[in-house]
């Protein structure tokens, strides 16, 4: 590929002496990998909308202790007061962006209902027992002509901006939207306008620059996947990358017919660097961005792609879907998940402009080889991953979004989801599926349950920013 100067500002990070910090996180990617204890608790998105279960979404705490009586159990549940919901993508009131800021915990989950707009604050202090504490109501978001929120970050001194998918009435424009270290809203973080679609974003603050993606309008995607609005142009191809101070786009790149719905999008970990990619789901192609030295302005450049399968009950070739990425924290591999192939894979990524293919795991989905794990039957492919701090081991659910799943998955509301993982070798560039581990959403108590996004108590590899 074309930017010979891609991987210069990769390592220098990196190689940064760990100097003392007072506040949440790590002060440098190295020290997350290096002072980071193994994950021993995750917290896990849960859901019944969509299935026959009239239960109130809730937050599942899954032990992750080997030595544990209950490894692979979800020791407890943090239930939401109202149903139908749709929790699906939450962060924490602080990352390691505010490393320096004396007196800030990491201890806060937000908690954001898609199909509701309500948003929920779960204290995690008690990190087996954690304990909602505060709901925002849909009115108070509505009245800031937004909806639908999505991703969650921390932003340096406590702060906290959502990523909302639609206006009050789930049409578009979306935009951001801002809380205080109060949990309170602020106000919208964007002009109103400044954007149509949104979905997931990134920053980069030492290089002033954050990077957002395009799904489509609620309205659009909450009934389900029609590709009729694909043609009408109703989902997005488009990258914005903004002025970080300033709350504009200062650049707008249109991906084309090969960039349709780019969904994730993760700026490599060291604060140095402006390269990283995006996953664009219909078409199933990686994406590598990076700002250009000499004329400063971003461009984005197909790294990799994955091609579509024919299958005996589609009528059309199926395409991978690759719906999650993200980055080791020592940047040097790319994960991510083709949701209707079943797959897992990683690839290295030392040069961002050249990513070779390390491994990759065929499990679930209409096409994994592996489709079934200690007698249980798995009815989705991987979707959301987490990764460990070290980069040893890789996590996955199955659950996209209700809707989809029931056009693509139609049984996994019957069976619920599963939590699988895989052990990576870095120095080998290796995957291999652990097959004692399972953490089975079908059997709650009130039936079965989708799982969705993952989050340790201690940060990870899609929730920390550095400045």
């Amino acid at each position: 590929m074309s930017d010979a100067t891609a991987p210069d500002d990769v390592e220098s990070d990196h190689d940064h002496e760990h100097h003392h910090h007072r506040g949440p996180g790590y002060a440098t990617p190295q020290a997350a990998i290096e002072e980071s204890e193994r994950e021993k608790l995750a917290y896990v998105m849960s859901l019944y909308a969509g299935t026959d279960v009239d239960e109130p979404d809730f937050v599942a705490v899954v032990d992750l202790d080997p030595d544990s009586e209950t490894y692979c159990e979800i020791v407890d549940r943090v239930e939401m007061p109202n149903r139908g919901d749709e929790l699906h993508h939450f962060g924490w009131n602080a990352c390691s962006s505010s490393c320096h800021v004396e007196g800030l915990e990491r201890r806060h989950l937000i908690v954001p209902g898609q199909r509701s707009s309500r948003i929920h604050v779960v204290d995690t202090k008690e990190r087996r027992n954690p304990e909602l504490v505060e709901v925002i109501e849909p009115e108070e978001v509505f009245e800031y002509d937004l909806s639908a929120p999505h991703t969650v970050h921390c932003v340096p001194e406590g702060k906290i901006i959502i990523s909302m998918l639609g206006d009050a009435d789930g049409d578009l424009p979306g935009g951001f939207l801002e809380l205080n270290d109060e949990f309170e809203i602020e106000g919208r973080w964007d002009p109103p306008g400044e954007i149509e679609m949104n979905y997931d974003y990134w920053y980069q603050p030492r290089q002033n620059v954050m990077v957002s993606t395009e799904w489509a309008a609620p309205k659009t995607y909450y009934p389900g996947f029609d590709l009729e609005d694909v043609e009408d142009g109703k989902y997005g191809r488009r990258l914005h990358f903004w002025d970080w101070e300033d709350g504009t786009v200062e650049q707008t790149i249109d991906l084309g017919e090969e960039g349709l719905i780019p969904l994730e999008v993760r700026f490599l970990h060291t604060p140095e660097s402006t390269h990283g990619f995006v996953g664009t789901a219909l078409s199933s192609n990686m994406f590598h961005f990076w700002e250009d030295r000499e004329t400063g302005e971003y461009r984005a450049e197909k790294a990799i792609e994955f091609d579509a399968r024919e299958h005996p009950d589609w009528d059309m070739p199926v395409p991978p879907l690759t719906t999650d990425i993200l980055i080791s924290m020592d940047d040097r591999y790319l994960f991510g998940s083709n949701w209707l192939h079943g797959e897992v894979w990683m690839y290295d990524i030392s040069d961002p402009s050249n990513p070779r293919r390390a491994d990759s795991l065929s499990v679930g989905g209409h096409f994994g080889e592996i489709q079934e794990l200690q007698g249980r039957e798995l009815t989705a492919g991987p979707q959301m991953l987490q990764l460990s701090l070290d980069g040893e081991r890789l996590y996955w659910t199955t659950s996209l979004f209700s809707t989809w799943d029931d056009q693509f998955y139609p049984e996994e509301a019957e069976r619920g989801s599963v939590m699988l993982k895989a052990d990576v070798d870095p120095r080998k560039g290796t995957l291999e599926l652990d097959e004692d581990f399972l953490v089975d959403f079908g059997e709650c108590p009130a039936g079965p349950a989708r799982a969705h996004e993952i989050r340790w108590p201690d940060g990870d590899c899609t929730s920390d920013v550095w400045q």
